[in-house]
């Protein structure tokens, strides 16, 4: 099942249709009530990434679940991106010196901001770590960065008890998408960012 596609806003147009959609999809997928408000939980924090994005920025949302109780949540928004920019943005990936954006959430909503910023490198967040990037060969995709890669990364650099990663998984742990979805994805193809927000619920017996 997918919802209807509907634009969101910046300035919060059409932002509260997007949670009625959330309750709408919980209620015909007869979900629990805590799997239920998981999904409307979800919906509020990326619309709240959304709303407090400067500018008059637009994106679409939708959700859509598969037959194996995966849901997914989209927030594609349109950058003014070329080939100049994108190379100074995944160039600039390793450098970590942007600490503007504080959380998960903070950081992958300043990404979105800066993402139509010609003088902005916005990869240059610690969240962005490149180990968390899978580029792809393909002309249509960049590359996509993933929560689960950037948590697997973390992880293994704790073993060697580095403190910035101990420093970033704390602050990881703070995420309310952290704690309750299970796969953040951020893709850029060609000019148009994605996020995905992947949560998967168990299905009934």
């Amino acid at each position: 099942m997918k919802t209807d596609v509907i634009t969101v806003s910046s300035k919060g147009a059409q932002m509260e249709k997007a949670l009625t959609q959330a309750d709408k999809m919980a209620a015909f997928k007869d979900l629990p009530p805590k799997a239920a408000l998981h999904l409307r939980l979800l919906t509020e924090e990326m619309m709240g990434m959304m709303r407090s994005i400067t500018g008059e920025t637009e994106g679409l949302f939708w959700i859509e679940d598969d037959d194996h109780g995966e849901y997914r949540l989209h927030l594609q928004v349109t950058t003014r991106m070329d080939s100049e920019k994108r190379d100074q943005l995944l160039s600039a990936s390793t450098s970590g010196k942007n600490e503007s954006a504080k959380g998960l959430m903070g950081r992958l909503r300043d990404f979105f901001d800066r993402g139509a910023d010609e003088d902005v490198a916005c990869f240059s967040s610690p969240i962005m770590l490149p180990e968390a990037l899978e580029t792809s060969s393909s002309p249509t995709l960049d590359w996509e960065w993933s929560m689960m890669r950037y948590e697997n990364e973390l992880a293994t650099r704790i073993t060697k008890n580095d403190i910035q990663a101990r420093e970033a998984w704390d602050e990881l742990e703070k995420s309310v998408v952290a704690r309750v979805a299970d796969d953040v994805k951020v893709s850029i193809r060609g000019q148009v960012v994605e996020m995905t927000i992947i949560k998967k619920f168990a299905q009934p017996a």
